[in-house]
């Protein structure tokens, strides 16, 4: 398989299936310290996913559209359930791995994408919604889920409440009043010696959420919760 640079996800998911090496990926923040994703969590299995990726999963109807599908953990699991998936990812290195793996793949980030092909759900897992990047930007990217679904519809997608984040030993809250939300992130993805752009990604409280959802048409529905981590439903 090509490496391609600038690319750190792309590049662990080829690397880890070439060779199962456990490297990890870091990631920066510009509110936190450095996080690790193991690589080897993009290719667990049905059995290792938490419990609210299962249920996510059962909720699946029809043709699904899988946004950021990563290394393809859940594509797989609905085409053995019957669905028609495709799948969309801004990587390339995670696009290859895909396509060799016999999954329908569109190079592109979800902004830019383009289809005559309605679907009847979309999935957006591991806080997949962050592809927003901002709150402000939200409504318009639910707007072209919008547009993309089929007259019954669904979208779903799993966030989390990091209000936790700032929070003290007292339980008092220390948000910069001149952010636009405390969930606006930005992040930056290293693997070995290669080192990603910045990007905007977004954690959304589910309140806030459901106001913007049922906003512009969708019934919003929080099908579960564990800690500060939810799954909800989007449906027309």
């Amino acid at each position: 398989m090509t490496k391609i640079s600038v690319d750190p996800i792309g590049d662990a998911i080829i690397d880890y299936a070439s060779n199962r090496k456990p490297l990890d990926i870091i990631v920066s923040s510009d509110l936190c310290d450095d996080d690790i994703i193991p690589v080897e969590v993009l290719f667990r299995t049905y059995k290792e996913m938490p419990d609210i990726e299962k249920r996510a999963l059962t909720l699946c109807k029809g043709n699904v559209l899988d946004v950021g599908a990563g290394a393809g953990i859940h594509c797989h699991e609905l085409i053995k359930k019957g669905h028609k998936v495709t799948a969309i990812d801004s990587s390339i290195g995670a696009v290859t791995y895909l396509k060799e793996s016999g999954i329908n793949v569109i190079h592109s980030s979800f902004e830019k994408f383009e289809s005559t092909e309605k679907f009847d759900t979309i999935l957006m897992l591991m806080n997949g919604i962050g592809i927003a990047g901002r709150l402000s930007n939200l409504e318009k990217t639910l707007l072209k889920a919008k547009k993309l679904l089929n007259s019954r519809g669904q979208i779903i997608f799993d966030s989390s409440d990091v209000k936790y984040l700032y929070e003290d030993e007292d339980g008092a809250l220390w948000i910069d009043l001149n952010t636009e939300y405390y969930g606006n992130f930005k992040f930056q993805m290293h693997y070995k010696k290669t080192t990603g752009d910045w990007f905007e990604w977004l954690y959304v409280d589910y309140d806030t959420m459901h106001d913007i959802a049922t906003k512009i048409g969708f019934k919003c529905t929080r099908i579960m919760e564990q800690d500060n981590h939810y799954l909800a439903h989007l449906s027309l």
